[in-house]
């Protein structure tokens, strides 16, 4: 694993998911930076670095929830899509249901991956175990432009 802490932005506007993302990165001991945007538009300036989020560092990961207020999390990722600088981002989506119609819009969208979130704290530490096998241990990622 690199040196530098993983820098991921969570799009979620569940705390409750926010609080259980946190837990299970740190009681995985994944050293990383998380970022939280609330919607889609927040998350969409957050990864164009528009103001309050001018300084924001380029994201290794993006956990995308589908349901958001605002911009919903197909419309953001098709700008992520659409957006030269963005779309090498990898991008994960989250839905609680796992609709086949909503899996593979996602697809359609060049969503990286989809995962059903899950229901109880043991499921999502072995979902956040997983995340960090493979992404950040065997996948290989596009240099960051870190600040």
């Amino acid at each position: 694993m690199n040196e530098l802490p993983v820098v991921i932005l969570m799009v979620e506007d569940n705390p409750g998911d926010v609080v259980l993302t946190r837990e299970g990165f740190h009681q995985n001991k994944i050293r990383n930076e998380l970022h939280v945007a609330k919607d889609g538009d927040e998350a969409l300036r957050f990864l164009r670095r528009e103001p309050p989020f001018t300084e924001a560092p380029r994201p290794d990961l993006i956990l995308l929830d589908l349901n958001l207020p605002g911009k919903h999390g197909r419309e953001v990722l098709a700008e992520i899509k659409a957006d030269k600088a963005l779309k090498s981002i990898p991008r994960r989506r989250a839905d609680g249901v796992g609709r086949e119609r909503d899996i593979v819009m996602s697809y359609d969208l060049h969503a990286n991956c989809y995962i059903t979130k899950p229901v109880n704290l043991d499921r999502f530490a072995s979902i956040v175990q997983a995340i960090q096998g493979f992404w950040f241990s065997v996948v290989k990622l596009p240099a960051n432009d870190r600040k």
